[in-house]
């Protein structure tokens, strides 16, 4: 009998110490599992950086090869425009000394081209002034990029023609100095740079893209430690 009861004990005991192992050992891995997350690195957050933002397209324009044979183009077109412009307004004409009177007051001489009864000589007057300016206007802007604009187009050609109305007006026989021809042809020049000269300047000589301004740069994102 003390021997069943000590086997009773003893297995009783056995399934006591087993499960108390067994729970020993579970909470030690309970214990382990809740430690592990506490006691390990803490995760490290990735640095919120921005996405960068797109590029815009550069418009190129043609090559320097083509630019330069333009230029050259233009500039050849410039000197035989000036070669027409000399014969036309640097030939003596003694024939119109009698005719002829210097005039400084603006719009004058256009009131009396006006005031004429013939019609076409008017529109000679007129308009063979205005078509005078016209190339200035186209081939300006393809020399240089630096001679493209509606001011810069008005001034280079209003100094060109003022020398020119001068020169005629003291030097040649039969011509006279007259602001209202400058006023015309500087006319004709902007309308040349209006209508073709524009377009023209911008597909040969693109401006380049322009740098933004100091406030426009972005700082770059600070990455945490």
């Amino acid at each position: 009998m003390f021997g069943r009861r000590a086997s009773k004990g003893r297995g009783g005991a056995a399934p006591a110490g087993g499960d108390g192992g067994d729970g020993g050992e579970g909470g030690a891995a309970g214990g382990a599992g809740g430690v592990a997350p506490a006691g390990g690195s803490p995760e490290r957050k990735e640095p919120d950086t921005a996405a960068p933002p797109a590029a815009v397209p550069v418009r190129r324009g043609p090559g320097r090869f083509v630019r330069t044979l333009v230029a050259l183009t233009a500039l050849a077109g410039m000197v035989a425009f000036a070669v027409v412009l000399a014969r036309l307004t640097l030939e003596a004409s003694p024939a119109s000394v009698p005719l002829t009177h210097s005039n400084l007051t603006p719009g004058r001489s256009i009131e009396a081209y006006l005031g004429r009864p013939a019609f076409v000589d008017t529109v000679k007057q007129l308009g063979g002034n205005i078509l005078l300016g016209v190339p200035f206007g186209i081939l300006l802007p393809l020399l240089s990029r630096k001679a493209r604009g509606f001011l810069r187009v008005a001034l280079l050609t209003s100094a060109t023609m003022l020398l020119v109305e001068l020169v005629q007006g003291a030097l040649v026989t039969g011509r006279a100095f007259d602001i209202d021809d400058v006023l015309l042809n500087t006319t004709g020049a902007l309308l040349g740079y209006v209508t073709v000269g524009r377009r023209l300047g911008r597909a040969v000589h693109p401006r380049p893209r322009p740098r933004p301004r100091w406030w426009q740069r972005r700082r770059p994102a600070r990455t945490s430690p």
